[in-house]
C-alpha cells in the first residue's frame, strides 16, 4: 500500500468520517422524514404501511439511531444491526421485484442487489468496530497517537 494511503487511513479522523459516509442513505433519510413528516407520512402509506404516520417515526428513529451507533463506533454492531435488519426489510416489503414484472422489476431488482451490498457494508463496520476493540494493546497505541 502507498504510505500516502496509509497514512490517510491511521489518521485519527478518518475511521469516523468513514461511518458518517457509510451511513449518510440512513441519516439522511432519517433526518428528511422528520423535517417532512407529511411527505413520510404519504410514502409509508404508498407503501400500504399502517398506521403511516407511526411507521414514518420508527423509521426515521431506526435509521438515526442505527447510524449514530455506528458513527460514533459505540455499540456498533447493534446499529449496523439495525440498519441491515431494516435494509433486508425493505427488500422484502418494498423492492419485491419477484412479483413484479418489465421494467418495473429490473430496476428494483437492481435497487434489491444494491441493498445486499449495503448489508455486506454493515457486517464490514461491526466486524472493524469489534476488531479495533479486540486489536493488541500496541495496536490501539499506534492509532490512537497517529
Amino acid at each position: 500500500m502507498p504510505s500516502a494511503i496509509a497514512q490517510l487511513l491511521d489518521t485519527r479522523w478518518f475511521a469516523p468520517f468513514a461511518r458518517v459516509i457509510l451511513t449518510f442513505c440512513f441519516w439522511g433519510s432519517g433526518l428528511a422524514k422528520l423535517a417532512d413528516l407529511d411527505a413520510a407520512t404519504a410514502e409509508m402509506a404508498y407503501f400500504g404501511f399502517s398506521p403511516p404516520t407511526l411507521i414514518a417515526i420508527l423509521v426515521a428513529v431506526v435509521q438515526i439511531v442505527g447510524s449514530l451507533l455506528v458513527i460514533l463506533d459505540r455499540a456498533a454492531w447493534l446499529g449496523a444491526g439495525m440498519l441491515a435488519v431494516f435494509t433486508g426489510l425493505t427488500i422484502l416489503l418494498v423492492h419485491d421485484f419477484w412479483n413484479m414484472t418489465g421494467p418495473e422489476a429490473v430496476g428494483h431488482f437492481h435497487t434489491a442487489t444494491e441493498h445486499v451490498t449495503v448489508i455486506g457494508a454493515m457486517m464490514v463496520a461491526a466486524l472493524l468496530s469489534r476488531r479495533s476493540r479486540t486489536a493488541p494493546a500496541t495496536d490501539r497505541i499506534r492509532s490512537a497517537t497517529a
